[in-house]
């Protein structure tokens, strides 16, 4: 069954968040090969999109448009982080592709998203609804997972769906327990091991 223009778009937005995770996790030394199968996707539907404008409608345009110069954005750091890794010019770390990618994201989206900290300092966002607020609960997923990765623990099981879930039960009932508005989590290492911490801002 052929998939709808809607079906391709949501996967194309998947496709491209996938690939900013799996690129850090690259650069972090967790995965040997650069995610060159989820690029190639990427640029297929692009491609494919580019050319066939007329059959979207607005909305599904203005999605398509953004997707498609925001991967743009994430190639242009990558080849360019790509090159310097190979003339030897970078550390085996994702710090700084990561810094470079978040602030394109946080520019080409909401000047409220959540700013990437610092590398010695902990990664913190806050909010009251994250079912509102999902930009910033991809950034602390990205966060969260890239974490453990550097500390070599397993994130096969750790998925966006799981995560999302997770810090919508949790925000509710801290929000209840404490009579709150707003939860902030943050993200500390602890025995060589990346831990999320909730705690309701006063």
């Amino acid at each position: 069954m052929a998939k709808t223009v809607d079906e391709d778009i949501n996967q194309l937005e998947r496709d491209v968040r996938q690939l900013k995770i799996e690129y850090e996790q690259f650069f972090g030394g967790g995965k040997k090969r650069p995610p060159t199968e989820i690029e190639w996707r990427i640029e297929t539907l692009v491609k494919r999109y580019g050319e066939r404008g007329a059959e979207m409608n607005y909305g599904q345009r203005f999605r398509y448009s953004n997707l498609s110069q925001l991967y743009v954005k994430y190639r242009e750091i990558f080849r360019k982080r790509m090159k310097q890794r190979e003339e030897g010019t970078v550390q085996r770390h994702f710090g700084a592709a990561a810094r470079e990618i978040e602030a394109e994201r946080t520019h080409h989206h909401r000047p409220e998203a959540a700013k990437p900290a610092a590398a010695s300092s902990p990664f913190a966002v806050s909010w009251s609804d994250p079912d509102k607020e999902k930009k910033k609960v991809e950034q602390l997923y990205a966060a969260f997972r890239d974490a453990k990765t550097k500390t070599g623990e397993d994130v096969g099981s750790l998925t966006i769906e799981a995560f999302q879930n997770f810090v919508r039960k949790k925000t509710e009932q801290l929000k209840q327990q404490k009579n709150a508005h707003e939860v902030e989590y943050v993200i500390t290492f602890e025995n060589n091991q990346a831990k999320l911490k909730a705690r309701v801002k006063s």
